[in-house]
């Protein structure tokens, strides 16, 4: 079921406050029911192929263009602000509103010619693989708009293991709030202790410790440059195999 079909205005419980003791109350194995996984910088190494059509706007635009490796730190809270930080060089800045309307759809265009060319990181494959034999049902959150989202798995061959994939325009908030993550553990019909997010950044971090669910980062992400091993999670894990090693279905 993709995000389209889930439906969108179910109750909310109230957010659980994260604790600071949550993560050292645990114990392994996790008993987990389902799995929720992000896509840039998790499932699919996107960063080329964004930060190549964010130089291709800049210079359509008489903008310099600036080394990939400074435009791979600006991904992480959706294509709005990766565009508003590779005109202003600055991660909070917001540009003139004209400047952004005019250069969105600049964006847009070289992103979707080069959308398809984006690969799956190592593991990747065999490790959704490996959850789908254990019996784990399986989702996918981002960040990244659903006319994004959705050829992209669907062109690289993912869309087939994910029952629900929720974008960052499918319901009202995106990460770091947990309305995601809330709605994934309704939609699985399992409690939000039960879900596990798989993600490679602070937005995970926190929406996971908002709603209250457990969380394991992968270290070869997009976490703005800066180390998952210093953020609030549970795990930080080499490649989604090494999940299943921490983790049991109930």
């Amino acid at each position: 079921m993709t995000a389209s079909s889930a439906n969108c205005a179910l109750n909310w419980p109230k957010p659980k406050s994260p604790s600071k003791n949550m993560a050292q109350q645990l114990h392994f194995p996790l008993d987990i029911s389902a799995i929720v996984i992000d896509l840039d910088g998790t499932l699919l190494h996107t960063a080329p192929e964004l930060s190549e059509a964010a130089n291709r706007m800049l210079r359509e635009m008489e903008y310099t263009p600036v080394s990939q490796e400074l435009l791979a730190s600006y991904i992480g809270n959706g294509i709005s602000w990766l565009v508003k930080r590779a005109l202003t060089g600055d991660m909070h800045a917001t540009p003139d509103a004209a400047l952004y309307d005019h250069a969105l759809p600049i964006f847009e265009k070289h992103y979707n010619q080069l959308l398809l060319n984006s690969k799956p990181f190592d593991g990747v494959i065999e490790g959704l693989d490996a959850m789908k034999a254990a019996g784990f049902r399986l989702g996918c959150i981002t960040n990244k708009l659903a006319r994004y989202t959705e050829p992209l798995l669907k062109g690289v061959g993912l869309a087939k293991y994910f029952e629900i994939v929720l974008s960052g325009d499918t319901l009202s908030e995106k990460k770091p709030h947990p309305m995601p993550l809330l709605h994934a553990a309704k939609f699985f019909g399992v409690p939000i202790g039960k879900l596990l997010l798989i993600g490679d950044s602070l937005n995970d971090t926190v929406a996971a410790r908002a709603a209250g669910c457990p969380v394991f980062c992968v270290p070869y992400g997009y976490n703005h440059g800066e180390p998952v091993d210093s953020l609030f999670l549970d795990a930080v894990i080499p490649d989604l195999r090494a999940a299943l090693q921490l983790i049991k279905r109930v």
